[in-house]
């Protein structure tokens, strides 16, 4: 059985099947809106979110699925003391397929072990985000016609950042990428990230303070929100949330081609007057994200079409 728990469960060419799938989904999605009778998809979301769980339930709807789950814990019998490993052996039981988001490290490792159905992981704490890789990947070679030859800024919250994390250990796989990490010095990248994938994969890179340093040479610009719900102390997020904010001056200073890219949801990191720039595909990425994920539950489930 497959799962998706960390993006390089997936090899390049798995990726670039569901990638080149989830195009023909684009074009043509009528062609798949049966696909998943009679199958089930249960969400359960351990921590709040609106894109990624919405999004995953959208994208087995459309394929003429149905769905079932819990968008908090509180809404669950964690509440009561139960088990990831307790729930899963139960859930598995009511569905074809399981998205889990959890604020622990290595929850949906551990679900991927009890389960007697395929898991995607929808987010574990600060660790991994492989469906939201997905749906960058496929923005990404969509918008800028290949996932080579680029040079990648991340900016804003690289400690935390699961996101980041995940698409960073995807990227480093494509021919001549090279980052550009922007952040203040409490949220930079984590060490370990550093030591064993970009220095293990000789994959330059560089940390840079300021945003307005990195802008001139990028390919394409990855946002994110510093989340408030990492930090331990509220008077460290009011002191770095407004530490990055893109607005209009600060892109004069990108390339014309240079794209901006967000998983969302944004708090005030780019100003509402960037999202008219033609460069600003973060929205995009949201609807790229249902097709992605459509792909992903065809390839997950091993349905022929």
């Amino acid at each position: 059985m497959k799962h998706l728990v960390n993006p390089l469960d997936l090899s390049i060419d798995e990726i670039q099947e569901i990638l080149d799938l989830a195009k023909d989904i684009e074009r043509d999605m009528k062609k798949y809106s049966k696909v998943c009778e009679g199958k089930k998809l249960a969400t359960l979301f351990y921590e709040p979110s609106t894109r990624t769980r919405l999004s995953h339930e959208a994208a087995m709807l459309n394929l003429g699925g149905s769905v079932l789950g819990f968008s908090s814990a509180d809404e669950s019998s964690a509440s009561k003391g139960e088990s990831i490993s307790d729930t899963i052996r139960t859930v598995s039981c009511y569905s074809d397929i399981i998205a889990i988001r959890h604020p622990k490290e290595g929850s949906a490792l551990i679900a991927s072990e009890f389960s007697q159905v395929p898991i995607i992981n929808a987010g574990d704490g600060g660790h991994e985000h492989p469906t939201q890789t997905l749906t960058d990947l496929l923005t990404i070679q969509a918008e800028k016609g290949r996932l080579d030859n680029l040079t990648v800024g991340l900016c804003g919250d690289l400690k935390f950042g699961r996101t980041v994390h995940s698409l960073i250990k995807a990227l480093v796989r494509y021919p001549n990428i090279k980052f550009v990490l922007i952040s203040p010095e409490e949220l930079r990248l984590p060490n370990y990230i550093v030591q064993e994938v970009l220095k293990k994969n000789n994959v330059p890179y560089i940390e840079e303070v300021r945003l307005t340093n990195a802008l001139p040479n990028l390919d394409l610009l990855y946002m994110t929100r510093v989340q408030k719900e990492r930090f331990f102390n509220e008077a460290e997020y009011i002191r770095m949330k407004d530490f990055y904010v893109l607005d209009s001056n600060k892109m004069k200073l990108a390339d014309k081609n240079m794209l901006v890219l967000h998983p969302l949801p944004r708090v005030n990191e780019i100003h509402p007057e960037i999202d008219n720039d033609p460069r600003a595909v973060y929205f995009k990425q949201v609807q790229y994200g249902v097709y992605v994920r459509m792909a992903l539950i065809i390839k997950l489930l091993d349905i022929q079409v």
